[in-house]
């Protein structure tokens, strides 16, 4: 543990020295994001802020990474063949998430704000995901679950392969769906982060403690230059990355039932724009919320950009102390 805390440290200080000068190369290059016109009307001031600030996650996470486990990777070793996993997931998801962005900033499609069809990026998400589902299954031999009070994890077989694309996918897109306030999607993956590195820990899986310290590192210098008002935003390049590869921690851990508990957080904010698109087409136009995902209908409740933020990000702390809580049983 001495050594995760000491690298997610030296992560958090080698990425808050990118914040800077990613911030100018974004605005020089005219990356800012593009404000729907359909969102809160409060958010149009936010309008030109550079975005793909995840690139200041991901960047430092992949190097140190990398470099901590080089001899590993290059022996392709049990740890370097596991490490493999996370790393990819951040790069493909990472990748996908970058086009997606530009292609909204450089305004590929009509609607302001708007990349790749969801189509389109739902595909690409579902393929990365079978394969590294494949790969966990086939090169890493997982294919169990945790349930809380049962002392041996019960080997499911091939019903692991869909039910991790399913968690990759969806963990994906839930973490994107939050991105929507300062700081919301940020504070509250860096805080699952940490509760599966103690998962980990518990677990004696020391190589992936420090990965996900490591990504909490990263996460945080970020948030330094996310918080309110916003000097840079994650963009997909971020969101769809860090919850693609929660997921794929969650599922190396083997307590991936826990995932929906420790992030509740993306679960409610997922849910609430699935209620609400289905039950506006089932009702030819009615609505359950006055916005989805859920930060924005608490929003035009009348509550202020940080006081959603600081109440969902309590919220994340309590789930993910219950989620450690029920590790331990």
């Amino acid at each position: 543990m001495a050594y995760s805390l000491a690298v997610a440290t030296i992560t958090f200080f080698i990425a808050v020295l990118m914040g800077a000068p990613l911030i100018g190369w974004l605005k020089r290059h005219r990356i800012g994001k593009q404000i729907r016109i359909n969102g809160p009307s409060s958010h149009q001031t936010k309008t030109g802020t550079p975005t793909m600030g995840g690139l200041m996650i991901l960047v430092p996470v992949i190097a140190i990474t990398v470099a901590l486990n080089l001899l590993n990777l290059v022996g392709l070793t049990f740890i370097g063949r596991s490490i493999m996993f996370p790393l990819g997931v951040l790069v493909a998801y990472g990748a996908l998430g970058a086009f997606d962005d530009y292609a909204g900033v450089r305004g590929l499609r009509q609607e302001p704000g708007t990349g790749v069809l969801a189509r389109y990026k739902f595909l690409w998400q579902t393929i990365f995901a079978l394969v590294v589902a494949a790969g966990l299954y086939y090169i890493l031999d997982l294919r169990s679950l945790a349930i809380p009070t049962i002392p041996e994890k019960i080997d499911i077989g091939l019903l692991y392969l869909p039910a991790a694309a399913f968690i990759i996918v969806g963990t994906s897109n839930a973490v994107n769906l939050t991105d929507g306030l300062d700081g919301l999607a940020g504070s509250t993956s860096a805080i699952a982060f940490i509760a599966y590195g103690i998962i980990a820990l518990l677990q004696g899986q020391i190589y992936l403690v420090t990965f996900c310290f490591t990504m909490t590192g990263a996460i945080m210098a970020f948030l330094w230059y996310n918080a309110y008002p916003a000097q840079l935003f994650m963009g997909d390049v971020g969101s769809l990355a860090i919850g693609a590869t929660l997921a794929v921690v969650a599922l190396m851990t083997g307590q991936w039932l826990l995932l929906p508990i420790v992030g509740a957080v993306f679960v409610v904010e997922g849910m609430s724009d699935i209620l609400q698109v289905g039950y506006f087409k089932l009702t030819k136009g009615k609505r359950i919320f006055k916005m989805a995902p859920l930060h924005h209908h608490f929003e035009l409740l009348g509550w202020s950009e940080v006081q959603v933020v600081q109440r969902f990000w309590l919220i994340a702390i309590l789930a993910a102390m219950l989620g450690v809580a029920l590790a331990l049983i």
